[in-house]
């Protein structure tokens, strides 16, 4: 409890860190004053309506950081800026140029590449805010816009997901913690009033065990999701003793610590995306009136609205998409030449490729265990929805993951923060 209240003092006290804190709120402020501005033409009674029980809209609810749910000006979110990510990420593998360019090069290297994500996150925004006015248009949420007035809200929205596109990279530049995953942990925990008080006024007695065995289940899985996110394997390193001047250096110990789950949130929001891209493409299809379009959306939505077909996809992609990342953002032979370099060793390793093949095997057992947990987590709340019939559940998970993930993201951050003004 001391360190506790030892660590607020300095976070309060400390002019940089404190600066960080409130740059992160006051950019926090101005999301959610955004999310409250809605585009022209809106039925709110039909929105309403057409929003209840509908899955698809809620997952995307979760991207726009609840800007959706009132078609805001921000009602696209951070979901095609998260879009583009994913393309760019995927060019990785299949390009070398990009793999150079992101792995290779730098910081330099990361600054054109993540350059390279904005500017495709422009066209993908428009086409998004294309198809869902078209989508929200035809099933009449959007009355009496005229062709200048449906072109005035695609600007406004575009306009609006570039924002917040740009709010979150400064969070990301001058505050604490990832920008975009702050967002949408914002966009969250601003719903959990509405949330609390639907519950609160639709209480049932009789449902009283159900409520409970809920919040069990959560607690539990909040406490899993904190133990595999915290877990790491310590890799031992020895440096080499060296003798200069006719003193002897090196010689210490230390470790490398290898996290159990090393892509955190990030496969999660990758799953989903690719979940919902399908559709929103067909959305957006729709709107021509192309021959056949109408058909495959509709075996788009029966496939969404089969629990254990959808979860089972959604289950293969978050493990698969562990994976992935952790493979483009952890180097194996990196970690062995800068070893190497510094005159680091792992006992009973050789220096060099032996070091960069052990490093690999570790790194794959660890993600086998933190994918198949990630994924076995993501899709809980399906099994939960599949037993007492309630929509709501599955997408209540997923929030659930991505706030606990920030939550210890961020906690993290601030510790490394006050260790580094401490020392």
């Amino acid at each position: 409890m001391k360190t506790f209240i030892h660590k607020l003092k300095v976070i309060f006290t400390e002019p940089a860190i404190r600066n960080r804190v409130l740059f992160v709120i006051g950019a926090l402020f101005v999301f959610r004053a955004l999310a409250a501005i809605p585009i022209p033409g809106v039925d709110h009674a039909v929105l309403q309506q057409f929003f209840q029980n509908n899955q698809f809209l809620g997952l995307l609810n979760i991207f726009s950081g609840g800007g959706l749910a009132n078609l805001s000006i921000v009602m696209l979110g951070v979901g095609p800026f998260i879009t583009a990510s994913i393309i760019m990420q995927l060019m990785t593998v299949m390009s070398p140029k990009m793999k150079s360019l992101y792995t290779e090069e730098g910081e330099a290297g990361r600054a054109k590449f993540t350059q390279y994500s904005r500017m495709l996150t422009l066209p993908l925004a428009v086409l998004q805010a294309f198809g869902f006015l078209s989508l929200l248009q035809s099933q009449g949420v959007l009355v009496g816009l005229s062709t200048f007035a449906f072109l005035t809200n695609v600007i406004l929205i575009v306009g609006g997901s570039m924002l917040l596109m740009w709010i979150g990279e400064l969070v990301t530049e001058y505050g604490i913690g990832n920008g975009v995953s702050i967002i949408i942990f914002a966009g969250i925990v601003a719903g959990l009033p509405a949330t609390v008080s639907q519950l609160a006024f639709g209480f049932n007695a009789a449902q009283l065990p159900l409520y409970v065995g809920f919040a069990l289940v959560a607690l539990a899985v909040i406490y899993a999701v904190v133990i595999v996110t915290e877990a790491e394997r310590a890799v031992p390193i020895t440096y080499a003793k060296q003798s200069r001047g006719g003193k002897t250096y090196g010689g210490t110990q230390s470790y490398l610590p290898l996290r159990l789950n090393q892509a955190g949130v990030i496969p999660i929001i990758f799953a989903l995306s690719i979940l919902l891209f399908p559709q929103m493409i067909l959305n957006i299809l729709a709107s021509f009136n192309i021959n056949g379009i109408d058909g495959a959306l509709a075996a788009v939505q029966q496939f969404s609205n089969n629990v254990v077909a959808y979860g089972s996809v959604y289950f293969v992609l978050v493990f698969l998409f562990t994976f992935f990342y952790t493979a483009v953002t952890f180097d194996p032979d990196s970690i062995a030449k800068n070893l190497q370099r510094n005159g680091a060793f792992i006992p009973g390793i050789r220096p060099g490729g032996q070091t960069a093949l052990y490093l690999g095997n570790v790194i794959t057992r660890l993600t086998l265990i933190g994918a198949t947990f990630l994924a076995l987590i993501a899709v809980l709340p399906f099994g939960m929805q599949q037993a007492t019939g309630i929509t709501a559940l599955a997408i209540g998970g997923t929030a659930l993951l991505i706030v606990v993930n920030v939550i210890l993201d961020l906690i993290r951050r601030l510790d490394a923060q006050v260790s580094m003004r401490e020392y």
